[in-house]
């Protein structure tokens, strides 16, 4: 084998993850959902406008303008995600901000440490790759049980890194 294939092996990576955030309602329930509160406004916002209550029919079109305004801001928020590979020669981090801006963060595996935050109750709380002067917080996002299956696997990888 030559030296180039060398090289080119050992900056494949074996470990890859894509970290984004869990969102329960998808795209089909969310219409799902405010169907059934525009038919609810319409039904209840027409009983109060044969009453000649008329005010009640605008506020009740409020709320409903308030809860696809909140869905709207999750949904966007939920586009942010996290790239973590581990290579023999580098751990490379890309965090994507929801507006879409990103920024890379390169360590050397073998220098690189990964903390874990734990509390008593909840889990994980936070994770934390540190090195060459540097921390980078990772998978903030992610519900405890994500956290505990990423933080082995992620371990696991980077003592990999180190043996290899």
């Amino acid at each position: 084998m030559s030296d180039t294939n060398a090289s080119f092996q050992a900056d494949e990576p074996f470990f890859q993850a894509l970290l984004t955030p869990h969102r329960s309602l998808g795209r089909t329930g969310f219409f799902i959902l405010m169907g059934a509160l525009l038919f609810g406004w319409l039904v209840t916002g027409a009983f109060f406008l044969s009453r000649g209550a008329w005010p009640v029919f605008g506020f009740f079109g409020l709320d409903v303008a308030a809860v696809y305004i909140a869905f709207r801001i999750n949904y966007r928020a939920a586009r942010a995600r996290e790239e973590v590979s581990v290579s023999r020669t580098s751990l490379d981090i890309r965090k994507t901000a929801p507006s879409g801006k990103s920024e890379a963060h390169r360590f050397n595996p073998f220098w690189a440490r990964f903390s874990v935050a734990r509390h008593a109750e909840i889990g994980i709380t936070g994770m934390t790759v540190e090195g060459e002067g540097r921390n980078v917080p990772i998978g903030s996002f992610l519900d405890p049980d994500s956290r505990e299956s990423f933080a082995t696997a992620f371990s696991r990888a980077l003592a990999t890194a180190k043996a290899r």
